[in-house]
């Protein structure tokens, strides 16, 4: 295997390990408050200790999480005050955007598929493939408006989103329904209504912060 073939299945490995470390800190899967070491999360995901170690240093960069000197990676905690100001920066910056995004037909059913992919997700109460998943699609309307500093700064502040809320969500049943809002926001994009488009995204982002993140985890309550 050449040099080359190897550093590309490394990066790629530490990718998709990165990713799936942040969506788990995005979903609360990772509690904020514990600490948890490499061999214990690689063990969790499968993989080895190495890609581990290097993915949290990213996710210590981003402020997700800290180093806890001889002991692992604590997750960071975050105020309501912060998913507030979160939630009103996407509103004020998505809807819009992808209401008046050219999207074009041909690249609607990609975009059902990763719309599907997060209803799969949530049906599968996989919370951390729901999370990647919609952060892709996401991610991916928002480059049809071909702002990619708006794309950037989105990308960043769902990183710090905690959706502390959605165990609950799958856990009654309701995530599911709440993914297949974004077949709806499709519907509207095909028939296009740009106002409907905005309308649908202004609700979902609202459910973000109103049911996704509104559940307190565990450590939290005992702080109250």
């Amino acid at each position: 295997m050449s040099a080359n073939i190897q550093e590309f299945e490394k990066t790629t490995l530490r990718e998709r390990v990165l990713r799936a470390l942040r969506a788990a800190v995005v979903a609360g899967e990772l509690e904020p408050g514990t600490v948890y070491s490499a061999p214990e999360l690689a063990k969790r995901f499968g993989v080895s200790a190495t890609p581990v170690r290097e993915a949290m240093l990213d996710l210590v960069r981003e402020g997700l999480v800290e180093t806890v000197p001889n002991k692992g990676y604590r997750v960071t905690e975050m105020a309501e005050s912060e998913l507030d100001q979160i939630t009103e920066l996407r509103l004020l910056i998505e809807p819009s955007l992808v209401a008046r995004a050219h999207i074009p037909d041909g690249d609607l059913s990609e975009l059902r598929a990763m719309a599907q992919a997060i209803v799969d997700g949530a049906a599968a109460g996989d919370l951390i493939a729901y999370t990647e998943a919609d952060r892709a699609f996401h991610l991916r309307l928002l480059e049809y408006a071909g702002n990619a500093r708006a794309t950037s700064l989105i990308s960043d502040l769902r990183a710090h989103t905690r959706l502390y809320g959605l165990a609950a969500l799958s856990e009654r049943g309701e995530l599911e329904e709440s993914a297949r809002e974004h077949h709806a926001i499709l519907d509207a994009i095909s028939g296009g209504n740009p106002g409907l488009v905005e309308k649908l995204m202004r609700t979902h982002i609202g459910h973000v912060r109103e049911s996704w993140a509104s559940a307190e985890p565990t450590q939290r309550k005992r702080k109250s």
